[in-house]
């Protein structure tokens, strides 16, 4: 069997191994992998693993050998399910693998704005403790969480373990979820969505994006919200209007708003008139936007949980008994 990989450098920039996959069959990998190169360089093969790179209908169509599309993530909206399925091909993806990492990550990005840790330390290289008359300083508010509403915004296994975390912190903890409340541990109290936005002092994004759920934070949405609150996005970037909540930041409607991911990414940019880049996404301008590069599960841990799953679901596949279909 001929197994390619379209887009493997995210996943393994080269401090993990494709050892597993080579026990299986004769493996090439790409770093990355444009449109147009797409149907050459899987011509010839069986097995394909994508990311980000898309298989839809037109390269499916083209693939007569192809059998089996493993996806290097959870989502796995870049294959055309339809496609795959008339054409008897298995589609896998890897739940869950990156749950305790990206979870670590929302409560990264909140410590960021309760206690900016990274503000101080950076502060402190350049002398300003030294130069303190006093034996300590501080230029930021700094904020408790112990008391403070935790709102949640879906409840799966993602936001079922910040959940869990929040509780320790000794967060009130409430939750927006199709889950009955029977099955709700004690410590968390189930709130219609309006409620979660205007009670919470932290509200944190963990649902699919969907077309009821794109742009589910809005401007109407947050005009419910407190101007203190903490809006924290890992899930989807469409589930925010960036437009919205950079003009809430601006207009000091909303405190901080906390992401992994965005709409558009990368995003783009454009030179100014000066020559400057400038990104076109308007919260990257904002000062109490707290943007990190879609690195959540990105932890050598989550990497590796991925890369052993995703292998385990080629050797079902070749045994028969293929595991984690999407398709």
């Amino acid at each position: 069997m001929k197994i390619v990989i379209l887009d493997g450098y995210t996943a393994n920039p080269g401090d993990l191994g494709w050892e597993g996959l080579e026990m299986l069959g004769v493996v090439k990998v790409y770093d990355r992998t444009r449109p147009s190169e797409t149907v050459a360089r899987v011509a010839d093969a069986e097995i394909v693993l994508t990311n980000k790179v898309v298989l839809g209908r037109a390269e499916i169509e083209q693939l007569p050998q192809l059998q089996y599309i493993g996806v290097l993530a959870t989502g796995y909206n870049v294959v055309d399910l339809e496609a795959a399925r008339e054409r008897g091909i298995i589609v896998t993806n890897v739940p869950a693998y990156s749950t305790e990492s990206v979870a670590q990550m929302v409560f990264a990005h909140l410590l960021t704005v309760t206690n900016r840790t990274e503000h101080y330390a950076l502060q402190n290289r350049d002398g300003r403790w030294t130069e303190s008359p006093d034996f300590c300083y501080w230029d930021t508010c700094l904020t408790e969480l112990s008391g403070k509403r935790f709102g949640i915004v879906g409840l799966g296994n993602i936001g079922q373990r910040v959940a869990t975390i929040a509780n320790a912190f000794g967060m009130k903890v409430s939750a927006y979820t199709s889950k009955a409340e029977s099955e709700l541990p004690a410590y968390i109290e189930k709130k219609s969505l309006t409620e979660i936005l205007a009670e919470s002092d932290v509200v944190s994004l963990h649902c699919p994006l969907t077309p009821d759920t794109r742009h589910l934070v809005n401007a109407q949405s947050i005009r419910l919200m407190k101007p203190t609150a903490i809006l924290i996005n890992t899930g989807r970037g469409p589930l925010v209007d960036d437009q919205a909540v950079a003009d809430a930041l601006a207009e000091g409607r909303l405190a901080a708003f906390c992401a992994d991911v965005l709409t558009e990414e990368p995003p783009k940019a454009e030179r100014t008139a000066e020559g400057r880049l400038q990104s076109k996404n308007p919260l990257l301008a904002q000062p109490n936007a707290f943007i990190t590069p879609h690195i959540a599960w990105a932890t050598t841990e989550a990497r590796g949980r991925l890369l052993q799953v995703a292998t385990d679901n080629v050797r079902a596949f070749l045994n028969g008994k293929p595991v984690n279909v999407v398709s």
